[in-house]
């Protein structure tokens, strides 16, 4: 096929967003359709209940369908959720000295580093060469015709609790979807978002949706962590609603057409119209000061961003000052989370929607909410990972004499 089709689906906690486009031998992409809605029996990145996260998949896809006029059988599915894993494994070899380094030798400390990963209780998502060393000196991103006594690679995997990761799968199981390829919320965001400045010399996409926000560090080309806090725009929500007393509905409205992150002077003059829970017709509306809301909104985005700042600086990253950081996701469009974020991460931030895609409707260009699923189809079209041959799923303690047993019985029963 000259122009195969290729379909992403971002399943979130506030949204479900399905992309269906057209590749030409070029890799360019052209968008024929998509649709969303907002999601159900989903909280936090994890499937609290399968029929509504099915039903809310099967709308999004369907409406991207129609658009589209054609049907999809598989697509690209985004995984988050405040429990994803990440760490750095690496792998040398030694090299001959009459002659340099040569495909043979790529091949070679490749195939050591994808030898018999442990994932434990994990699905593995991501496994990303980020880059290479020769004699433990600078990273190096092509090391062929070099010469040097040892050659080695890093490699990041990116990691899901299995039993979550079936769960997800199952809802698109029950949309009568396959699953082409699976790609990490932060690292499709990053992709859509970040420039490629900011991808090599070294930056910090942060998108907050509405259960989670998952946090994914670039350098080099590449991502070198990933991780995800169980804080999103729904818990600030939900602060509005418990402290106003309204409902959810009206709580989210406030949010987005008053709310910001930190008060203002005028914002204790400006008053703003609130419905008490229950009460839904105009003669019940209270007003308050818009100064009392984002009170409400301040010190949820103020944690949010320092248990942020906790996890760059878990990855070493908290500390350097000319390290980037790009918000992006529904609530970075929050009024004055930016700023908020400048000052907590005291970093150079900037808001960011999907840019790195030509040609896309008007109503999803540039715009955060879209930013995983075109990144998604970003990922597929440029994919160069390289999964190992073999996956070990054992957990620690799995080596006793009495595990063994176990395990042996299990699979000959």
């Amino acid at each position: 096929m000259n122009h195969p089709t290729i379909a992403a689906l971002d399943i979130g906690s506030s949204k479900v967003c399905c992309i269906i486009a057209h590749v030409n031998k070029d890799k360019k992409i052209k968008i024929t359709g998509y649709g969303y809605n907002a999601s159900s029996g989903i909280k936090n990145g994890v499937i609290t209940d399968i029929n509504q996260a099915t039903i809310s998949v099967c709308n999004a896809v369907e409406s991207a369908e129609q658009k589209a006029n054609e049907r999809i059988n598989s697509v690209i599915l985004n995984v988050s959720g405040d429990k994803t894993v990440a760490y750095n494994r690496s792998s040398s070899i030694s090299l001959k000295r009459n002659r340099p380094i040569g495909e043979a030798d790529l091949n070679k400390v490749m195939e050591k580093g994808l030898t018999k990963i442990n994932v434990g209780n994990n699905e593995l998502i991501h496994c990303l060469l980020t880059n290479y060393k020769i004699d433990g000196g600078e990273d190096v991103k092509d090391p062929r015709n070099i010469y040097g006594e040892e050659l080695s690679v890093n490699i990041m995997l990116g990691m899901f609790p299995s039993l979550s990761y079936r769960n997800l799968a199952s809802v698109v199981e029950a949309a009568r979807l396959g699953i082409d390829t699976k790609v990490l919320t932060a690292y499709a965001s990053g992709l859509a978002c970040l420039v490629e400045d900011e991808r090599e010399y070294g930056a910090t996409i942060i998108d907050i949706g509405g259960g989670t926000t998952s946090i994914a560090t670039f350098k080099g080309g590449f991502p070198i962590a990933f991780s995800t806090i169980p804080v999103g725009g729904i818990n600030i929500t939900r602060d509005i609603a418990l402290g106003l007393t309204t409902s959810f509905e009206h709580a989210e409205d406030l949010k987005i057409r008053s709310g910001c992150a930190f008060n203002v002077g005028h914002d204790e003059r400006e008053i703003i119209n609130v419905y008490p829970l229950g009460e839904e017709d105009d003669s019940s509306i209270r007003q308050m000061k818009r100064a009392d809301l984002n009170r409400i909104i301040a010190p949820r985005v103020e944690e949010m961003f320092e248990l942020v700042a906790h996890k760059l600086d878990a990855h070493g990253l908290h500390n350097r000052q000319n390290h980037r950081v790009v918000l992006t996701g529904g609530c970075s469009q929050l009024v004055g989370i930016r700023e908020v974020a400048n000052m907590i991460l005291d970093k150079q931030v900037r808001l960011g929607g999907p840019r790195n895609l030509q040609g896309i409707p008007e109503q999803l260009n540039n715009n955060p909410i879209f930013s995983t699923a075109l990144g998604m189809l970003l990922f597929e079209i440029n994919n160069i990972e390289r999964k190992p041959k073999k996956v070990i799923s054992h957990v620690a303690g799995e080596g006793s004499r009495f595990s063994k047993i176990f395990n042996w019985i299990r699979q000959n029963s």
